[in-house]
């Protein structure tokens, strides 16, 4: 069977707890046609780019789903009609990704402070009594004259 990556976005004024059973009743219709949902993951609540009926953030839930064509189509038809809803995508891959999905692991280094600081530690410094390195490229020049 074919694998598919699925990413939906929930309107904000709903809990994660509805969120989760939106998902999993979207996995239901997954299942009843044949396929499986291998992995389920829940991002949280994030702002989004732009309003989206009136909404200013949505929850996001993704689905990495092995399952025939029909079912991924009854699926998004599915969350064509649900209010909760706001936008959904769904892409065929070649192969599902094993582990945490790479918005899983940002989230995961930034509570762990291994992300970039703010103060950017790996850009050069420069002490400011040294002179540039021009300047002291020509200094050295000078007193080899």
């Amino acid at each position: 069977m074919p694998f598919y990556e699925s990413v939906f976005i929930a309107r904000q004024d709903i809990s994660a707890a509805q969120v989760d059973s939106l998902a999993d009743s979207f996995a239901n219709i997954i299942a009843e046609r044949g396929g499986q949902v291998k992995k389920k993951e829940y991002w949280g609540l994030k702002n989004l780019a732009y309003r989206i009926k009136k909404n200013r953030k949505g929850h996001y839930t993704l689905f990495n789903i092995d399952a025939p064509a029909s079912a991924v189509q009854e699926m998004e038809r599915n969350m064509r009609l649900n209010e909760d809803v706001l936008r959904y995508l769904t892409v065929r891959v070649e192969e599902l990704e094993e582990g945490p999905s790479a918005m899983l692991q940002s989230r995961h280094r930034d509570r762990e402070g291994g992300g970039r600081s703010r103060d950017r530690d790996d850009r050069p410094r420069r002490d400011r009594g040294a002179p540039a390195a021009g300047k002291l490229a020509e200094e050295e020049a000078g007193e080899d004259e």
